[in-house]
């Protein structure tokens, strides 16, 4: 067979004339046993793309940590550190598991799994909305199959380790079901139907080209400073009911309170970032774990009439800070718009090497 790569098939929410280049599924490779040559036109076509399906496909632990590795060679570990929740419980991300002979590999889902790569039994807990959100959806309605997205993110760390350039989700069991419908509870009566186990993607490139001409301007000149151990520092906190970055109830754990930390290895990054084969700039900003913005002033000759923070500034109010970001990123996360979506199973293996 002859590598290909074929346009997703969208849910029939979307306005697919925003995401003409957005997903392919690629056919004709096994991705254990890939040429140079077939993984640099898989390399350039992520690049192009942002996500890639490949389906009945089968591969080890081992294997999926060399495909993903691949795409950055001198990685060597799990974007957040090999075992490191398994180390400290208190993280909201202590569910993660990494497999023994393969650290680099996290086993997520939800269930007890037996006899799976050199685990004899282990009870798998995923996260849940009425565990992180402020407010939840009612018991009653939950049964009807009503739900929420948990979290909206990206894998990375963000402290210490740079963030990942790759993250691969490999499905061994997927859950059978009635199809589910998210609310959005936010006041604008948004809602999708989902499958069970949905994990949703949203494109950073949608999410700023949609932005008002002020936004954009505003975006190209902030960096996001992210929270020593963020995971930690977030803990206490609760969500948005969309799921899109934290209420402000001054919960987050203070600063020297936290495990000890260094100020050298406190991240802080661009809100957009350049994707280096298509020239195209995408947002990307941690909605939960940002704690301070830094925002660059307009060039002189520039025109300011509507432009926000024209002088530059620093931006330290949490509250500030998340209201600015949210209205960034909600319009991206809309149903009717800009979502998709893909099945995540009940049982499956997480890759994201940095």
């Amino acid at each position: 067979m002859v590598l290909s790569f074929s346009p997703l098939a969208f849910p029939p929410t979307i306005d697919s004339a925003h995401f003409g280049d957005f997903g392919r599924e690629v056919s004709g490779v096994q991705p254990s046993y890939l040429s140079p040559e077939e993984f640099a036109k898989i390399e350039k076509a992520l690049y192009k793309h942002d996500l890639l399906l490949f389906r009945n496909v089968i591969l080890t632990p081992q294997q999926q940590y060399e495909l993903v590795k691949a795409f950055d060679p001198e990685s060597e570990q799990y974007g957040h550190g090999n075992r490191e929740f398994e180390k400290n419980k208190a993280s909201i991300l202590s569910y993660l598991k990494g497999l023994p002979d393969v650290p680099q590999v996290q086993i997520i889902g939800h269930g007890t799994v037996r006899d799976h790569e050199g685990i004899s039994e282990v009870t798998l807990k995923h996260g849940r909305h009425p565990e992180f959100h402020k407010t939840r959806v009612s018991e009653e309605d939950e049964a009807k199959g009503f739900t929420r997205f948990l979290r909206w993110h990206m894998d990375a760390a963000l402290y210490d380790l740079k963030p990942p350039k790759v993250t691969a989700l490999y499905g061994i069991k997927v859950p059978e079901g009635p199809m589910h419908t998210v609310l959005y509870d936010d006041g604008t009566g948004d809602e999708l139907e989902v499958t069970l186990g949905t994990t949703a993607f949203v494109s950073g490139k949608v999410m700023f080209d949609i932005m008002p001409r002020e936004l954009k301007s505003l975006a190209l000149r902030s960096r996001a400073k992210y929270a020593p151990h963020p995971f930690l520092w977030m803990r206490n906190a609760k969500a948005k009911p969309t799921g899109l970055g934290l209420e402000t109830e001054g919960l987050e754990t203070p600063l020297e309170e936290l495990p000890a930390w260094e100020e050298g290895k406190v991240k802080t990054y661009p809100f957009i970032w350049k994707n280096p084969v298509t020239g195209g700039l995408h947002l990307q900003v941690h909605p939960c774990a940002i704690i301070e913005v830094d925002i660059d002033p307009l060039p002189p000759n520039a025109e300011r009439q509507g432009a926000r923070f024209p002088e530059g500034g620093r931006l330290t109010d949490l509250q500030e800070i998340r209201d600015l970001v949210y209205e960034m990123q909600r319009p991206g996360i809309a149903p009717n718009v800009w979502v998709f979506y893909v099945l995540v199973p009940s049982v499956l293996t997480e890759s994201a090497i940095s």
